[in-house]
């Protein structure tokens, strides 16, 4: 079972069990429990459901496992040619890291994987 959410005007694919880096959140403190309501696909593993835009009811639990995760280093140098002016700036993002717990479709059958035949 996976499910695509929007969250910050990027799409997160996730499954149950999954950690997923998402923007920063102030409020968010380890062990938290955070809800995505914008379900934008979900699959069941025969069946799909697509929302137009979203899928009415449909949410998405995470828990927060680290609250602050700095991404990299971006360095930003502007020069001006034969001016001798030049800037040098740096920036790294905050975000949030989730484990996602549990998805919820309304009216998704779930059907599990069979195990594998000798």
């Amino acid at each position: 079972m996976f499910a695509i959410f929007e969250d910050g005007s990027r799409q997160y694919k996730v499954q149950p069990g999954e950690k997923v880096v998402v923007d920063y959140r102030v409020d968010a403190q380890v062990g938290d429990t955070i809800t995505f309501e914008k379900v934008l696909l979900a699959n069941g593993g025969g069946a799909s459901v697509i929302g137009l835009p979203a899928i009415e009811g449909a949410t998405i639990t995470g828990e927060v496992t680290n609250n602050l995760f700095k991404g990299p280093k971006l360095e930003i140098q502007k020069l001006r040619r034969r001016h001798a002016s030049k800037r040098h700036t740096g920036h790294r993002q905050k975000h949030t890291q989730v484990q996602i717990t549990g998805i919820t479709i309304p009216g998704l059958q779930v059907v599990e994987a069979e195990a594998a035949a000798n």
